[in-house]
């Protein structure tokens, strides 16, 4: 499985690309169950994906990474499968299989040969509704989980940073809690408590069923009708999220950890698709590319290459959210210079987007990225699917990619001005250094197999 990131740590431009959704079929089942349907017929291959309405954001304190740590149960069992027989499954089928779990979701997937679905179909409405709990099963994942922090995040400097960074950035929206969750948290989840967790958000009614590939829609909408059909409409939860107040002054915070270089990150709250300002979104998606979109951006070109005082910077932008956005930069000082010299390089460029109107040729450069992003997300079936998935779940329809790239081009210099002068001001800014501690190699873990990437 995996955890989303958001910004990850930071993605120069989130894009959503402009692939036409007219060949994009939909249909709801009597129980709720959304079923979406992407024709690609380029290759005999079909991606399924479940997406449920449930991630960190759901979590209230005390039970962060409780979403994170179902989501690793999923594969533990049924009343009819063992645990693992799932992922056994699927592997002898030829197929590949895994999940994610992010601030605002949490999914499942499987890419398999296109006669294969109804195996997919199976198992995933098993899973929905007879998920077995085990407190063996369940004292092991959650070992496993509380590891997956140390190794990912307590053990990662600049992680470890992001982390706090948000603590700092939001006060009472839980997009201050880490997707992984706090360790207190980790090490007081109970079975019961997991138990609940399905029970509240695991119903066909609050998922959706995205299906891409070499299908046809009909066949699909049959197939589902047959697995998924049966299964009962569950009352599922339902949380008030807290609105995170309007920032009125800048906030610092600071990590020493062991670590080799020093380490700055700093973010503007920033409105998201679908909150009433999508004109100041797409701005702000150009201006992040403008800073950060490859080598002939401003801050690899300007400060990394030209004045050399930082070894890496960029700028991120996330504009599909439940919750609100953040603006970010971030960088590592280059050696013999210092987090201040890094601090300033990067306000002096966050000073120029609200003097200066950005050119022509920049302006290109950045649609050019778009187009080149549309190209490639329809090469890639798992990404149509994914990226479906994730605006249904996060409340947008998914019809907006077809006026996304309309959108972006109506973006113009003033307007790109326009929204740096409105949000990317003092009073609304958060900071972060970490402050680098002594190394103690004797102490560290080793990395997980596979980079990292725990499977279920």
């Amino acid at each position: 499985m995996e955890l989303i990131r958001r910004a990850a740590l930071l993605a120069p431009i989130v894009l959503l690309g402009a692939c036409t959704t007219t060949q994009i079929h939909e249909r709801t089942l009597d129980n709720g169950l959304k079923i979406i349907v992407q024709e690609n017929h380029r290759a005999p291959v079909v991606v399924s994906q479940v997406w449920y309405k449930v991630g960190a954001i759901d979590e209230p304190e005390g039970l962060t990474g409780i979403s994170h740590v179902l989501e690793h149960l999923m594969f533990k069992g049924t009343k009819t499968l063992k645990p693992g027989e799932f992922s056994r499954i699927i592997a002898a089928e030829g197929g590949r299989e895994n999940a994610f779990t992010g601030n605002d979701y949490t999914a499942y997937f499987q890419t398999l040969e296109k006669s294969r679905l109804p195996v997919s179909f199976r198992l995933e409405a098993d899973r929905m509704q007879n998920l077995v709990f085990d407190e063996s099963e369940f004292q092991k994942e959650a070992a496993v989980v509380r590891e997956e922090r140390r190794l990912r995040t307590e053990d990662n400097p600049e992680a470890l940073t992001y982390e706090q960074f948000n603590a700092t950035a939001y006060t009472v929206h839980p997009y201050r809690h880490p997707i992984v969750g706090w360790m207190k948290d980790l090490e007081a989840h109970t079975l019961d408590d997991m138990k609940q967790w399905y029970s509240n958000w695991y119903a066909p009614n609050n998922a959706t069923l995205v299906v891409a590939g070499d299908v046809r829609p009909a066949e699909v909408f049959s197939l589902a009708e047959q697995y998924f059909g049966k299964l009962p409409v569950r009352k599922t939860a339902r949380r008030n999220i807290p609105a995170e107040p309007a920032q009125t002054s800048a906030r610092h915070s600071t990590v020493k950890a062991p670590a080799k270089v020093p380490y700055y990150i700093t973010g503007y709250h920033v409105p998201v698709l679908g909150h009433g300002k999508d004109e100041d979104v797409y701005a702000l998606s150009v201006l992040a590319g403008v800073l950060d979109g490859g080598n002939s951006a401003r801050l690899t070109r300007e400060l990394v290459r030209g004045s050399q005082v930082a070894a890496s910077a960029g700028a991120g932008f996330n504009g599909m959210a439940r919750g609100p956005g953040m603006f970010m930069l971030d960088g590592t000082p280059a050696s013999g210079k210092t987090v201040a010299e890094l601090e300033s390089a990067l306000m002096q460029q966050v000073e120029r987007l609200k003097q200066e109107m950005v050119s022509e040729d920049e302006l290109k450069r950045i649609k050019a990225q778009v187009l080149a992003s549309d190209i490639f997300g329809r090469d890639s079936v798992f990404y149509q699917a994914m990226r479906i998935g994730m605006m249904e779940t996060i409340g947008l329809d998914y019809r907006t990619m077809d006026d996304y790239l309309d959108n972006i081009k109506k973006v113009t210099p003033e307007k790109m001005r326009e929204v740096a002068q409105k949000y990317l001001v003092v009073s609304n800014q958060t900071t972060t250094v970490l402050e680098p501690q002594p190394m103690n190699t004797k102490s560290r873990r080793k990395p997980m197999p596979g980079g990292g990437h725990g499977r279920h």
